[in-house]
């Protein structure tokens, strides 16, 4: 913890691997696209660490001998999309505790949003699915302006959408990206340790102000303005 904190008076989230369990979505996806291409497909264990990185994250794990950005990696990219999008939420799932985490936000009238990176085209019809989302005062993709994560004017945005001072934000993420846009739009930076990180990345040197390890931390923290 980087200094003393003050309970918030809004809250921005990261989606995948924070909000949503998303990963055997993206794994299913990856694993057509490996069988297709004749490989062997991926274990949980495997691919729900880097989970959080996306498409690109997915497709280096499945195809580490394609060079990223080449036309075959895009080639691929694109199917990878097109199959994820088929398959969006079968298995997709809220966390454990954050349908209770909105439900105190709501009931306290504290307002929160979703910054993600996650293209707009596949995250509006997922976020439909969960009614718990339709209270969000704000909601920025990862193609809602030109600049996404690490850079901190995603954050921005959505804390001027929300009409609440920065200083007076926690931004919760389980990437390192979330805490560097954080700490750079001088927002709160919250690392949900039970998300996607894959230790190789050495998350104990994140520079970050609180982890957590489970959303009950934050619904405890609102309610009791602790």
């Amino acid at each position: 913890m980087q200094h003393e904190l003050v309970a918030p008076n809004g809250l921005l989230f990261d989606l995948d691997g924070t909000l949503l369990d998303t990963a055997d979505d993206l794994a299913c996806a990856l694993n057509r696209l490996l069988d297709e291409h004749g490989r062997s497909t991926k274990s949980r264990e495997q691919y729900r660490p880097i989970a959080s990185h996306g498409a690109m994250g997915m497709l280096k794990l499945g195809f580490p001998d394609i060079t990223f950005g080449s036309a075959a990696f895009e080639e691929l990219r694109k199917r990878f999309l097109l199959y994820y999008a088929e398959q969006l939420f079968e298995h997709t799932r809220l966390f454990d505790g954050i349908g209770e985490l909105i439900e105190t936000l709501d009931s306290q009238n504290i307002p929160w949003g979703i910054v993600t990176n996650k293209p707009t085209h596949l995250t509006l019809p997922l976020l439909k699915q969960f009614s718990e989302f339709n209270t969000a005062g704000t909601l920025i993709c990862g193609d809602t302006l030109t600049v996404r994560k690490p850079h901190p004017e995603p954050l921005l945005v959505a804390a001027s959408e929300l009409n609440i001072p920065v200083s007076q934000l926690w931004y919760v993420g389980d990437a390192e990206r979330d805490m560097q846009a954080a700490r750079a739009a001088g927002i709160t930076a919250v690392l949900a340790e039970y998300g996607y990180i894959c230790q190789s990345e050495q998350p104990e040197h994140w520079v970050t102000d609180l982890r957590i390890s489970h959303p009950n931390t934050l619904t405890k923290t609102v309610q009791h303005k602790i």
